[in-house]
């Protein structure tokens, strides 16, 4: 089979596992008596991705080849998630938090290394054949976000949003992923190569970019505009199904496939990935991140504005439209903007300092953070037999928006970058 077909397949599942259950997961929480709890299961993504990526990307580098490594990282995770779908199908409504959230924790703690590994793997099979990775490896990754909008679409339409055999579906596909793995090209260690130590690889070593005055703000802004990113995954899906308890919206497209109107997000994600180079070339890093920021202010100011009827679903969907360009203006935007203002010596550093500071101190903290907003505004109830987190939900949008536009401003003021644009055209 052609090699990038194969790569294209190994994409595909690494993110059709996470789209699963990512975003669905806390509709099956309300079910399961553990609404309170969501922020805790978003949050521990934060929490491992601190550490794991960096401990399976040593032992890849050191003992055991790449691909063995993602083989048994998906195994373990797929054991470990079809174990949270077997014991919260046993519980019912009434699941030990504990339990669930132990077997979730240790699944997750698997599967994060695995998406670092995956490109590990793609990217020493390319080279291995002689291809640019920078042109080939893109069309690759394209697929990944197809498998994730896929999943979304199966647990939507299978009616798994709310039960807990969406973590099946998970822990299956995993389990392919960790046979699949073992077909790919070996990736043989390198002996010759310095040992990377935890240091470098958890991107300690970059704390000295803290001594420019620059990056530090620009750090800094990563773990504020961070805290974003899980908010919509975590809160979404309940948000839009709660309008399933009024009967004006109870019978709505939106209300009964939450998961299809969320994958507009991932749709437009994609989209706007290849609107990046023009705007970092013409704009600049601070005009792009502001305008990641003020479409982040838009994503939930819209949220707390919509509803599932007509006419306000086509705020919902305005919604899903510009989160494209709230995460990869941010994202993909300020990654590409740490490789170009470090040095060569501790690139990589600096790349895991910003993973560091974005998806895990910013993503953790934002959603321990959004659970006490959307606690203190909601309660869980039940109506004719259906879960439903109701109460004040726009109040908790309006903070989310305007907690962004609070940065943005800062960001503004206190982020100092001028843009050339003959050097961007140049580079």
């Amino acid at each position: 089979m052609n090699l990038k077909i194969r790569l294209t397949i190994l994409s595909f599942l690494e993110f059709a596992i996470w789209g699963a259950y990512l975003t669905s997961m806390s509709r099956y929480l309300e079910t399961a008596g553990l609404s309170a709890q969501i922020p805790y299961f978003f949050s521990i993504q934060g929490i491992v991705s601190l550490f794991m990526p960096a401990l399976m990307g040593i032992v890849a580098d050191r003992w055991l080849e790449a691909r063995k490594v993602l083989s048994l990282c998906q195994m373990l995770a797929g054991l470990a998630m079809l174990g949270v779908a077997c014991y919260g199908n046993a519980a019912g409504h009434s699941a030990s938090f504990a339990i669930i959230f132990s077997l979730y924790t240790l699944s997750l703690s698997f599967y994060m290394p695995t998406i670092a590994l995956s490109n590990s793997v793609a990217f020493a099979a390319l080279e291995g054949a002689g291809q640019d990775t920078v042109k080939a490896f893109p069309p690759i990754r394209v697929f990944g976000t197809v498998g994730f909008i896929i999943t979304m679409l199966i647990v939507d339409w299978s009616g798994l949003q709310d039960k807990p055999w969406q973590f099946a579906v998970s822990g299956c596909l995993s389990l392919v992923m960790a046979l699949y793995a073992l077909t790919l090209p070996a990736m043989p260690i390198d002996k010759s190569k310095p040992a990377t130590s935890l240091y470098e690889a958890l991107g300690l070593k970059a704390f000295s970019l803290f001594r420019d005055r620059r990056m530090a703000i620009f750090f800094i802004f990563s773990i504020l505009l961070g805290s974003a990113l899980q908010i919509t995954n975590g809160y979404a899906n309940p948000f839009i199904r709660s309008f399933g308890a009024d009967e004006a919206f109870a019978d709505t497209f939106g209300v009964n496939h939450a998961n299809t109107l969320i994958s507009l997000s991932q749709v437009s994600e994609t989209l706007c990935f290849l609107l990046i180079p023009f705007f970092l070339k013409r704009f600049g890093i601070k005009v792009v991140m502001l305008t990641s920021m003020m479409a982040w202010v838009l994503r939930f100011a819209l949220f707390a504005v919509g509803d599932p009827g007509f006419p306000g679903v086509i705020l919902l969907m305005l919604s899903m439209i510009v989160y494209g360009i709230a995460f990869d203006f941010f994202n993909i935007s300020g990654s590409l903007f740490v490789d170009q203002e470090t040095d060569i010596n501790i690139r990589s550093s600096a790349q895991g300092l910003f993973m560091m500071m974005n998806n895990g101190l910013g993503a953790a903290i934002g959603m321990l953070l959004a659970g006490k907003v959307v606690n203190h505004f909601t309660h869980p109830e039940m109506i004719d037999g259906n879960f439903y987190t109701l109460g004040n939900w726009s109040a908790c949008w309006w903070i989310f928006s305007s907690y962004i536009l609070v940065v943005a401003v800062l960001f503004a003021l206190f982020f100092n970058y001028k843009h050339n644009p003959q050097k961007s055209a140049a580079e």
